[in-house]
């Protein structure tokens, strides 16, 4: 057996001899074809040794790397996201977002309806009633008008909410406590403009929310909480109405104190609203210049190519809104970017460049459907009244001619309530070019129910005047009438939500320009559209008050005479 130990000088020398000396014999040849055999095998296990002991090394070192770059991307993903990737922390973002809102929205309107519902307690019989209403809308209208024009810079959202609480503390505070007609239409006016630039607070600041998804929460709950204070308004005042304007009011002043406890404990930060789906991801640029980004990971694949991670992709904590604001630009060079020596601003010739486009596609439907909605509730409701039925259900809703009037403004609020929810429901929002849609069909019910009120449109001819009223059975107007403001209701909430859901989404696929810019555009946008609901209700009320007098008018003319004797 050959010796696997002889070394390697000794194999090449006697490979050597034998070659020199011309051996043919077949056993001389066989050894030294073995000895070649063994040389190759020894310096293959040696070559075999050396790499192993190489990749041996390189594994350590790479596992090192490896150990550290994990220990990188650890620290860079708990500095940007922090405890959003916590499970628990965002388990429930999307409820308590749901939640947030719809406060909010409950909580802003429901003292505008409140005040609504007193002004028979508030004022002297001799004073008219529209004057309450008009302290109750005009400040909200100049403020929804004026603020987003003169207003500039990042919105400040905490020291808004502050704002409006106090401010409308005061106000209910100051009509509580008074006992005259000036201080009361001042805290009337305090409620009001709290009122109005809490409506614009809000509806910006479902702009800012870091989805799409998270946005359309966030906009239905809040409709459905506008919606719903107008029955939870009218409710509370009715509950509370016995104790007096001051003890009554003085229990409703603890509402706006809601406002800073639902924002600071109940609002997720937005760091926590993740998405579910990568595709409701908010759509961001790749930089054309790597100088521009800021410090971040590098990772580095085989071939070489640096490929930046961005820090600033996801959503940081602001210090002061708590996490709820998105993050600045990118573009720490351009001259708007906030960071970088000023603040982003919107100039007075790009605002009214964004508004013109605003103005017929968003700002005249809505405020149509606010003037027509207003006009019936305030203008032609009162006059709708009829001889009290005697059988049916009617009968047992109606046993004063004074009910006519609560039950269709109940019913008008409960609809608007439904269709201010329809976001939340599920039902997708009204294409773009329908958006007119709902102010065309409330002009046609505008039509219908004035119709109705002069010249009895849908009475049978034993209930209409001049005809006697017949001594039992029941008009069957009364439910012509009740689905007229069940669509009225329904055409005042879609139109609501569907404009403001779609001026949510105007300059979405707009690349052009930083992101902070596109944010101040956005919160514009919504902002300066919410003055057309404000617009219609005024002039909604400067109609009414004259048509409610006309109509009940030539209803006395005609030989009824129940608007006039109640």
């Amino acid at each position: 057996m050959p010796n696997n130990d002889i070394p390697l000088t000794s194999l090449s020398s006697s490979h050597t001899y034998g070659d020199s000396m011309g051996v043919g014999a077949n056993a001389d040849g066989a050894q030294v074809h073995e000895r070649q055999r063994q040389r190759r095998t020894l310096t293959n296990d040696h070559d075999d040794d050396v790499d192993s002991a190489e990749e041996r090394d390189d594994d350590a070192r790479s596992s090192l790397d490896t150990d550290d770059r994990e220990e990188d991307i650890d620290e860079f993903i708990a500095a940007n996201e922090g405890p959003s990737l916590v499970e628990g922390s965002t388990k429930h973002a999307g409820e308590k977002l749901f939640a947030a809102f719809m406060i909010f929205g409950l909580l802003n309107n429901v003292l505008y309806v409140i005040i609504l519902s007193a002004a028979l307690d508030l004022v002297s019989s001799t004073t008219p009633k529209g004057l309450v209403a008009l302290f109750n809308i005009f400040p909200a209208l100049l403020t929804k008008v004026v603020w987003p024009l003169v207003s500039n810079g990042k919105i400040q959202y905490a020291r808004r909410i502050g704002f409006c609480t106090a401010c409308s503390w005061l106000g209910i505070v100051t009509i509580a406590l008074s006992t005259s007609l000036p201080p009361r239409l001042l805290g009337i006016s305090l409620a009001s403009l709290s009122s109005g630039l809490g409506e614009l607070t809000f509806l910006q600041l479902t702009t800012t929310l870091p989805t799409r998804s998270t946005s359309k929460i966030a906009l239905g709950a809040w409709s459905s909480g506008t919606g719903f204070a107008g029955i939870a308004g009218a409710g509370i005042w009715w509950l509370l109405r016995g104790l007096g304007v001051k003890k009554g009011l003085g229990l409703s002043s603890i509402l706006p104190l809601f406002f800073p406890i639902i924002y600071k404990y109940l609002l997720p930060p937005f760091s926590h609203l993740k998405s579910s789906s990568s595709s409701d991801l908010p759509y961001q640029r790749l930089p054309t210049d790597f100088d521009s980004v800021p410090p971040s990971i590098f990772i580095t694949p085989p071939s070489t190519d640096v490929i930046p991670r961005l820090s600033d992709s996801l959503p940081r904590r602001n210090s002061f809104d708590g996490g709820r604001r998105s993050p600045p630009p990118l573009n720490h060079d351009s001259k708007h970017s906030i960071g970088s020596g000023g603040q982003t601003r919107l100039t007075k010739n790009e605002k009214w460049t964004l508004l013109r486009p605003l103005v017929l596609r968003y700002m005249v439907p809505l405020c149509a459907v606010y003037v027509e909605e207003y006009v019936i509730n305030s203008g032609v409701a009162p006059t709708l009244v009829f001889p009290l039925p005697t059988e049916g259900i009617w009968s047992r809703l109606f046993k004063s001619p004074r009910d006519y009037y609560p039950f269709w403004s109940l019913t008008y609020q409960t609809f608007v309530f439904l269709s201010r929810s329809s976001l939340s429901l599920g039902i997708p929002p009204l294409p773009l070019p329908l958006l007119p849609l709902p102010s065309i069909i409330q002009f046609l019910i505008l039509s219908l129910l004035y119709l109705q009120s002069k010249h009895f449109l849908f009475s049978t001819a034993a209930y209409t005047p001049p005809s006697p009223s017949p001594n039992g059975g029941v008009d069957r107007s009364i439910s012509f009438v009740f689905l007229l403001i069940c669509m009225e209701g329904l055409c005042g909430g879609l139109g609501y939500v569907n404009t403001f859901w779609h001026v949510g989404r105007e300059g979405e696929d707009d690349e052009e320009g930083e992101e902070g810019k596109r944010a101040l555009e956005r919160e514009f946008r919504i902002g300066a559209v919410g003055a057309a609901d404000s617009t219609g209700i005024l002039l909604a009320s400067l109609i009414s008050m004259p048509l409610e007098i006309s109509l009940c008018n030539a209803q006395v003319e005609q030989g009824r005479t129940i608007c006039r004797d109640m």
